[in-house]
């Protein structure tokens, strides 16, 4: 009887999974396996939101797989440890795995391949699981990477899907093998732990399903002329599901063109600009640390800056829209697309703060939190990365004028100046000095105009 693995990483479910599929189509047993990664949790990745995100898809799986007489078997250790000694358990010749994009899973694959040769089990590495179009499939002349998102989109938009897959019906799974997931009893098995958002949505690929199907029924055809709308809340807010892989951005795109018009367009190019962001990091890894373009900035130090940088992850800069997006990032675990491009834009370059500041305090937080998109956008905002015009700034009143016109957004997040109309609520240090005393809400960090003049100078010198 022929076994092979599954190891299943970012790719958390049923549907459209081809590693899942080769496997059940190569051998008469398979075994879906989850490694709770040690060298994940050291290096600080492991946070309490995405971990209870995670136990939730986690559970899901293993109920998805039970329903068709499997199981999911979680290990935790180091990943080519916990694998090598599965394929020893069970005899298994083959483990799939779907590839991904950064320098640890990298490593990981190569670590994957030397433990597993030592058993003589072949590793099969699936690409376009996690993305759409696979890095590295479409490049520009002269480059392994493309550096700038329009004409990727274009070339990104002749490439056809594959066709997604249905989740199978059946899974026979080796009996005798650690490791049940069921109600969290067995050793390694998933668990929630530690203080999470208030208002963390459900994880797992059901709860992701519905989402869609709801989004694709009821908010997709007014994407194009509402997703910025940050009081609407009229973007699909899967990104969280399409992180942990509890749905398939390809069949999210063949569903989205299906259902057709500008706003299924519209939203197809968002996820291109996930795409976008994973070719970039499998190109140039070090990115997610590193500069994309050194713009030679000294971002500030000292007390100064700390105290605005704490100031800022509270939602206590003066700036009402910049303060509402970080009250709901620590609230949902989740924040509008706008806000996170508003919010990073103030920290970067009106506090001229390190962008990795930032991007560290998304990553404690999000649930979506994803290296490639996490560190690509925050790089775009700073004028490191990829953006074109490396020097714009983003004006908080500005962008409270176009995107929260009446104040909606801010009234939600900033219950202290509920009581304040427009255009007051978006600039309240214009109040009469009484009124702004009695609103218990601080007066701005920086000037916009001194911002401006501190962060321009800075690139000059740079």
């Amino acid at each position: 009887m022929t076994v092979s693995v599954v190891l299943f990483t970012s790719d958390l479910r049923l549907h459209d999974h081809p590693p899942l599929r080769a496997a059940l189509d190569r051998s008469d047993q398979v075994v879906p396996l989850f490694v709770q990664d040690s060298d994940v949790r050291a290096v600080g990745f492991d946070v309490p939101n995405r971990r209870a995100f995670l136990a939730d898809c986690l559970a899901d799986l293993d109920t998805g797989l039970r329903e068709r007489g499997g199981r999911l078997v979680v290990r935790t250790g180091r990943v080519a440890d916990e694998v090598a000694a599965v394929v020893g358990e069970t005899g298994a010749t083959e483990v799939h795995l779907a590839a991904g994009v950064s320098r640890y899973a990298a490593l990981r694959e190569e670590r994957l391949r030397a433990a597993l040769a030592e058993r003589e089990c072949a590793l099969v590495v699936h690409d376009a699981v996690v993305t759409v179009v696979p890095p590295g499939a479409v490049t520009p002349s002269g480059s392994d990477h493309y550096a700038v998102f329009t004409p990727y989109f274009r070339r990104w938009s002749q490439e056809r899907p594959r066709d997604p897959l249905a989740a199978p019906r059946r899974i026979s799974v080796p009996a005798a093998l650690a490791g049940d997931a069921r109600d969290g009893t067995a050793p390694g098995a998933p668990a929630r732990s530690g203080a999470t958002a208030p208002a963390l949505p459900p994880g797992g690929e059901r709860a992701g399903r519905r989402r869609m199907s709801a989004w694709l029924r009821r908010g997709i055809d007014a994407y194009e002329e509402r997703h910025d709308d940050l009081a609407g809340d009229a973007t699909s807010r899967l990104s969280p599901y399409l992180h942990f892989g509890a749905l398939s951005a390809t069949e999210l795109v063949h569903r989205a063109r299906g259902r057709g018009g500008p706003g299924a367009e519209a939203f197809v190019r968002q996820l291109c600009w996930r795409d976008f962001h994973h070719q970039v990091l499998a190109a140039r890894p070090e990115s997610a640390a590193d500069d994309y373009r050194d713009r030679g900035d000294h971002w500030r130090s000292g007390r100064a800056a700390e105290a605005d940088i704490a100031a800022w992850k509270t939602g206590r800069t003066g700036y009402p829209l910049v303060d509402a997006a970080m009250r709901q990032l620590l609230h949902e675990g989740w924040m509008h697309n706008r806000g996170r491009l508003l919010a990073a834009s103030f920290l970067t370059k009106t506090l001229y703060a390190d962008w990795r500041v930032g991007a560290r305090h998304f990553l404690d937080h999000l649930v979506d939190g994803d290296l490639a998109n996490n560190q690509l956008n925050w790089q775009w905002a700073a004028g490191t990365g990829t953006d074109t015009r490396p020097n714009r700034v983003l004006n908080p009143v500005a962008q409270a004028r176009r995107f929260d016109p009446d104040g909606a957004y801010v009234r939600r997040w900033v219950p202290e100046l509920a009581g304040l109309t427009a255009p007051d609520i978006h600039q309240p240090w214009r109040l009469p000095e009484k009124e702004r005393a009695a609103l218990d809400y601080p007066e701005p960090l920086v000037s916009l105009t001194d911002g401006l003049a501190r962060f321009q100078e800075a690139r000059t010198r740079s």
